[in-house]
């Protein structure tokens, strides 16, 4: 019986070599199963692990060089969180507010808070006090 699994993997090889990789083909169909390919990330480093947000707004890639990449829905690249080398696994809250890491090395299972900051453009908008100031609060209280 292992021979056989063992035959049927490597004939299985063969076959997925002899296809050419998705990212040289964009779209197919097999059976009754059709693909496209809807968005590609253009990686610094090999990927590990990945996982998404639930609204699809966030995708998270671990990358071969330690690092978490946290990208937005078209792709552009908005930080990266360094890792310890023993992770291996990533997944996220539904909510993206948690990043889950598994440290397989030191047997351990981190929990990290993360948030994403919005420069929102103020100029030409009413202010009072410091135009300097490190901190803006913007109040829309004119709308109904």
């Amino acid at each position: 019986m292992k021979l056989g699994k063992y035959l049927l993997y490597g004939l299985g090889c063969v076959l997925l070599s002899a296809q050419p990789s998705i990212s040289a083909m964009k779209s197919g169909m097999d059976n009754k199963l059709e693909w496209k390919v809807v968005r590609e990330f253009q990686l610094e480093s090999s990927p590990v692990d990945m996982v998404h947000s639930l609204d699809g707004k966030y995708v998270f890639v671990l990358t071969a060089d330690k690092k978490v990449l946290a990208y937005d829905a078209k792709g552009n690249l908005q930080g990266a969180i360094p890792v310890a080398p023993g992770v291996t696994s990533i997944d996220i809250d539904p909510r993206a507010q948690y990043l889950h890491l598994s440290d397989g090395d030191k047997k351990t299972f981190y929990t990290l808070s993360i948030d994403f900051v919005l420069n929102i453009n103020s100029v030409g908008s009413p202010t009072k006090g410091n135009t300097d100031a490190p901190v803006t609060i913007a109040v829309f209280s004119d709308f109904q």
